[in-house]
């Protein structure tokens, strides 16, 4: 099919044909009841024949019509029809019953359209095709011209029976014009009146905004307790076979902290998973906290090799619950940064202390002397997620965050609040945390 033929008869022009042709089978029940109502009304007895009394019934019917466009099914069957029919986007629609008197009166002007340009269109389509074949074999049967679809005054004329044929091929390109127009002006309107309200579209934006907060958590918790865990046991693995044969107690005291890591990251994995897979933005994974898990933190970190001071001078047990859970996961993180990226002289300095109202986690490792170890997680290729994360968690609680080199050694510093204030804390407490 050639471009300049495809807006009139291509799969989508049919397409909408259909839909105004659906429009008009809709709009004859209500026709036929003004015609009923009408014909006793006005004496008119040959209802079929009176042309002006089927254009007061049309009249009549549309705004009844519009009236049982209000009833809830209305919208989501012709939301389905459009969708399917008129080729608009689905993003662009609104699925459920119309509730607000807004969006009730947008659908019942809809549907008095839908109707009223199906009407035209399918009366159209009923009554063209006939008479533009009939033109076009008039030339080629004398039958014709002499009956009384005929008429021998004109088709006497050679030039008029010449030119029959060419106004029956208009006729029918005309008429695939009028509905390839309908159809276009009802799809371009269909988005204003059958499309979501400026409340809907706010709320699909809220609920979006707040799914992808959910998993942007899910993804954090992720990448610190599995990265974490993959980074001591790679240590703790390679600790371990290169005393082999002369510790085997610290061999023994490895593959422990190994089986107790992966174990324990594969019942959070398993967690997160559970959510994501439920979809479930209310649901929670384990939440390990600075008071209950941060001895045992130490304990596996420790198992890899580094010599790790830890100084707590906080009352870790008494912090909001908020504040020990993003603490920790700040702390597993600084650690495992540290395993990553502390190179040969792995000694780690811990400190958490209660400074007035805000709890202050100092971690500070040294830098190899060389080679890309030296560098921060920051500035290597693919490095640095995992100091996002720490600066996401601060912010969350409202905090702030440090990194840097400083004289030789890597210092991570982080102060939350010890008050959290309440839109934070609902923030932190929606979702694993």
């Amino acid at each position: 099919m050639t471009p300049l033929l495809r807006p009139l008869f291509g799969r989508r022009a049919r397409l909408r044909w259909l839909h105004l042709v659906l429009g008009g089978a809709l709009a004859v029940p209500y026709v036929l009841a003004g015609e009923v109502v009408l014909g006793p009304v006005t004496g008119w007895t040959d209802v079929l024949g009176s042309l002006p009394l089927q254009l007061a019934a049309f009249a009549t019917g549309l705004p009844v019509a519009a009236v049982t466009a209000l009833f809830p099914p209305v919208r989501p069957l012709e939301v389905g029809a459009v969708r399917w029919l008129c080729g608009v986007g689905p993003g662009l629609l609104a699925y459920g019953p119309a509730r607000t008197r807004g969006e009730k009166g947008r659908t019942a002007a809809w549907f008095t359209l839908h109707l009223g340009i199906g009407s035209i269109v399918a009366g159209l389509s009923l009554a063209v095709p006939p008479f533009a074949v009939v033109l076009m074999a008039l030339p080629f049967s004398a039958g014709l011209r002499h009956s009384r679809f005929g008429m021998p005054e004109v088709w006497g004329e050679g030039w008029v029976l010449a030119l029959a044929p060419v106004a029956g091929a208009a006729l029918l390109v005309a008429l695939a014009g009028c509905a390839a127009g309908g159809g276009a002006l009802l799809a371009r309107w269909a988005p204003a009146l059958l499309g979501p309200s400026a409340r809907d579209r706010l709320a699909a934006a809220e609920a979006r905004a707040a799914d992808l907060a959910v998993r942007n958590r899910l993804a954090r918790e992720l990448h610190d307790s599995v990265g974490h865990a993959l980074s001591a046991v790679m240590l703790q693995a390679g600790a371990a076979r290169r005393v082999l044969d002369t510790d085997p107690g610290f061999v023994r005291e490895a593959l422990a902290a190994i089986e107790d890591t992966t174990r324990r990251t594969v019942g959070e994995l398993d967690a997160v998973l559970g959510v994501l897979r439920d979809g479930d933005p209310t649901g929670t994974a384990p939440a390990p906290t600075l008071a209950a898990d941060l001895d045992g933190l130490l304990r596996r970190t420790r198992a890899a090799g580094p010599r790790i001071t830890a100084t707590v001078t906080a009352d870790v047990a008494t912090l909001p619950p908020p504040v020990s859970r993003e603490a920790y996961r700040i702390v597993q993180e600084g650690l495992s940064n540290a395993l990553r990226h502390g190179g040969d002289r792995r000694a780690v300095a811990l400190r958490i202390d209660a400074a007035g109202d805000h709890l202050e986690i100092t971690l500070a490792n040294a830098l190899a002397a060389a080679g890309p170890a030296a560098r921060p997680a920051a500035d290597r290729p693919g490095g640095g997620h995992g100091l996002r994360g720490i600066a996401d968690r601060a912010r969350l609680l409202g905090g702030t965050f440090e990194a840097g080199a400083v004289q030789g050694r890597w210092r991570l510093r982080v102060r939350l609040p010890l008050t959290v204030p309440g839109a934070h804390r609902r923030t932190a407490t929606e979702g694993p945390a």
